[in-house]
């Protein structure tokens, strides 16, 4: 893992490749990062819960937050690091001391991209660095952040859950299953995730179908995959969470991972 040494700070870059199933552990940086896939998914753990990251995506990592990330596919890591005086001399006028998921619109991939490029210019870096902090601005947030239960009986409730992604396990079946009650769990997820359990059960159905449409797979198929009635059901349920809906949402995929029309 070795940082470009020709650019200097107050800002570094890092680009690794890692193979499905490899992670980094949990650690924190002095620094506040931007984390883009170049290809490849990736699930960016907190203490509060998980994001899930496809190549569409990008994730703002401010300083000193612990995270671990796990690669859900061969991954091409591409990582900026921006130092705290960094922050004060360049960043715009938004707060960006918490962790935000961004759509990687053309002009952002772009300018994270050329920052690796081996020719580049350390002027030219730090034009494109700085630049990327006005991005992060001019793009909405993207909710795809999945707020876990703390307590050991919201875990398993959570995970039956996410197990169950075409719905066919009712909150009385997951509560059975989890040896809880279905008034324990009403009562568990809004404590423990700030979401009602309704809520955060068709929050982690988005989640899902993100990783579905990032592999290609068409609007209609990723509907039925997560267990909606209708395209019209699922796209209406995708933008009240993502707010967009799945067709702009593909148009910010690789050209090689939309799906035929």
């Amino acid at each position: 893992m070795t940082r470009q040494s020709q650019i200097p700070l107050p800002f570094s870059i890092l680009s690794r490749t890692f193979a499905r199933g490899e992670a980094v552990a949990w650690h924190a940086h002095a620094e506040a990062q931007v984390i883009f896939a170049a290809s490849g998914t990736i699930q960016v753990y907190t203490e509060s819960g998980r994001w899930f990251i496809p190549p569409q995506l990008a994730l703002w990592m401010p300083a000193r937050i612990s995270h671990r990330v796990d690669m859900i596919s061969d991954t091409e890591l591409r990582m900026i690091y921006w130092h705290p005086s960094a922050l004060r001399k360049w960043a715009p006028d938004r707060p960006l001391d918490y962790i935000f998921a961004l759509a990687a619109t053309p002009l952002l991939r772009e300018l994270i991209l050329s920052a690796f490029k081996d020719d580049i210019s350390p002027e030219k870096a730090e034009l494109a660095v700085r630049l990327i902090l006005h991005e992060l601005i001019e793009t909405p947030d993207i909710l795809v952040f999945l707020p876990m239960p703390t307590s050991t009986i919201g875990r398993r409730v959570a995970d039956l859950a996410l197990a169950d992604s075409r719905m066919h396990l009712g909150v009385s079946d997951l509560a059975c299953r989890a040896a809880t009650s279905v008034r324990t769990i009403s009562r568990m997820f809004p404590a423990e995730t700030g979401l009602t359990f309704k809520a955060w059960r068709q929050r982690a159905r988005i989640v899902l179908a993100i990783d579905r449409l990032s592999v290609g797979r068409t609007i209609s198929q990723v509907a039925t995959d997560v267990g909606f009635g209708s395209t019209a059901a699922f796209s209406y349920a995708f933008r009240q969470v993502t707010k967009m809906t799945p067709t702009a949402f593909l148009h910010h995929l690789p050209a090689a991972a939309v799906p035929p029309t």
